[in-house]
């Protein structure tokens, strides 16, 4: 898909989410909007829904959510209708804690530990999806590499344009949102992939679609 980035970030820049989602989702014949329904995933979902309300949603569930995690997720799928299609790692999370554990951050094992639990089932994700739009939840205010971020980006031009609506929202705009839609939040969420809040998962600094 040919996409004039530079420009397309000047237009978006200091719109609301909703208009940059209704953009995105104009844009492409298959787009799709990934979650892992964590803190404040139920507002990038809402504004999907509210924008094509049959959209791809793509969950990489790692098989270490919390059952609040779990309880909240089937919540979400039920309350918007969601589109769903789970991803899930190629060797479940008991397999793999009894042969490696989870690693800790400076393990030399966390790396392939990444690769299994997030990175290789999203990539078997987008192949299999092959959408031309991807919608993510990420903000500028969470990790150093996100501050760098654009509001849309794209690698190469037969890539997938990756929009970022919420990019430049705080997590009081997060909240507000919520509850102006009387929206629900999970705050009880695990990802064992980055330990640190602040730390990238590994799909935006390192997955190339």
């Amino acid at each position: 898909m040919n996409v004039d980035i530079e420009n397309a970030n000047k237009e978006l820049a200091g719109k609301h989410p909703q208009e940059i989602v209704n953009w995105a989702v104009s844009l492409g014949s298959k787009p799709i909007v990934t979650t892992n329904f964590g803190p404040y995933e139920a507002v990038i979902l809402h504004l999907a829904v509210q924008a094509k309300p049959d959209i791809d949603v793509v969950w990489i569930d790692s098989g270490y959510a919390t059952r609040k995690t779990y309880l909240f997720a089937e919540k979400l799928i039920t309350d918007l209708n969601l589109n769903l299609t789970v991803f899930n790692p190629l060797s479940s999370a008991a397999r793999r804690d009894a042969l490696m554990g989870i690693p800790d951050v400076d393990d030399p094992q966390h790396e392939e530990f990444t690769r299994q639990v997030k990175l290789e089932p999203f990539g078997r994700a987008m192949r299999e999806m092959a959408p031309d739009v991807w919608l993510t939840a990420v903000r500028r205010d969470q990790t150093a590499f996100r501050q760098g971020m654009d509001i849309v980006s794209q690698d190469t031009p037969e890539a997938v344009v990756k929009v970022a609506p919420v990019l430049e929202w705080t997590a009081a705009d997060m909240d507000q949102y919520l509850s102006e839609h009387g929206l629900p939040n999970e705050t009880n969420y695990y990802d064992p992939t980055k330990v640190l809040g602040n730390r990238e998962c590994g799909l935006h600094n390192r997955f190339t679609a």
